[in-house]
């Protein structure tokens, strides 16, 4: 499969403001990083990065996001500390180089597997991962559609130390929402397919959880991605639950904030039915977008700070 890295033919109009960029992209992975945003489409097997104009400090048109194709989807990703970048693709965990300046983007080669994810296990991928306070990936894994939403997904820690660990949580159907608390202790997850987002207490040398316990109960919708801010609070994008249908299938999503001590905060509207993933970025990390299956959104954080992502630690000897 051809590696593309430039050129116009790897870039995807915008729409005119940021609450519609790439407004037919299915995105996943959504991270501030160089002072760009980047975020995966598992449909269309890619990769982009956009760098937004500013305007009063907030996001509008300005370069045209940056496509840069995949041989396969990938579903979640880190910036590591050498330079590269971490990508979560179906069932491997591989390597790929950004593109020398002044291309940008990945770098012609392609991706450079790390790492199978449950080899043994062909009904599962990977649907979502995040790097902990100390700069290991944690991510989880999702039945396939076709094996009907049954509880065969796990949790796992990598790290090029202690490589791939197991993390002793329970199955799930779909593993979403993976975050930590400020100061790392505190790991946050839900399965997709529930109506509950979990916390317990998380070891990251030991690559060890204990205390599993409900965070947050939905009445109505299901759980997605997830966010943490500077004070500690919990952002969960949620499908269904907030429109007249009361249901998940027809009904607006949902961006829900939560104190640490899982009380719900605020809870505001998303503009797309499935809003898949939040995350801050922009100057001070004050700016929240959702992604979703209808392209990036930009919401009111109410004046929250994002913290920064953790690079994942690719120099440790």
């Amino acid at each position: 499969m051809a590696w593309l890295m430039d050129g116009a033919a790897r870039q995807d109009a915008a729409a005119g403001v940021a609450k519609a960029v790439a407004p037919d992209a299915h995105v996943a992975g959504l991270r501030w990083h160089a002072d760009r945003w980047w975020w995966t489409d598992p449909e269309g097997a890619a990769l982009y990065l956009w760098a937004p104009g500013r305007d009063a400090g907030a996001p509008v048109a300005g370069t045209v996001p940056l496509r840069s194709r995949m041989p396969d989807s990938v579903t979640a990703f880190a910036f590591c500390r050498s330079g590269r970048v971490l990508l979560a693709q179906a069932k491997w965990l591989c390597f790929a180089d950004l593109a020398a300046p002044p291309l940008e983007g990945l770098g012609r080669r392609p991706p450079h597997p790390a790492v199978a994810v449950d080899p043994a296990e062909p009904r599962t991928a990977i649907s979502d991962g995040s790097t902990d306070r100390a700069g290991n990936f944690v991510f989880g894994t999702a039945a396939s559609n076709a094996q009907g939403g049954i509880a065969i997904g796990s949790f796992y820690q990598y790290s090029l130390q202690h490589g791939l660990r197991r993390l002793a949580l329970p199955t799930v159907s779909a593993a979403h929402g993976i975050c930590f608390s400020p100061d790392g202790r505190t790991m946050y997850f839900n399965d997709a397919a529930s109506r509950r987002i979990h916390q317990c207490d998380y070891d990251a040398a030991a690559a060890r959880v204990a205390n599993v316990r409900p965070f947050a109960e939905l009445a109505d919708g299901q759980p997605r991605g997830a966010v943490v801010d500077s004070a500690g609070c919990v952002w969960s994008a949620q499908t269904g639950g907030h429109g007249s249908s009361g249901g998940s299938s027809g009904s607006a999503g949902r961006l829900v904030q939560y104190a640490p001590d899982g009380s719900a905060l605020r809870s505001t509207p998303a503009p797309a039915l499935h809003p898949v993933r939040p995350a801050f970025g922009g100057p001070e990390l004050k700016q929240l977008l959702v992604g979703a299956t209808g392209g990036m959104h930009l919401m009111d954080g109410g004046g929250a700070c994002g913290l920064p992502d953790a690079l994942f630690d690719d120099k440790r000897t």
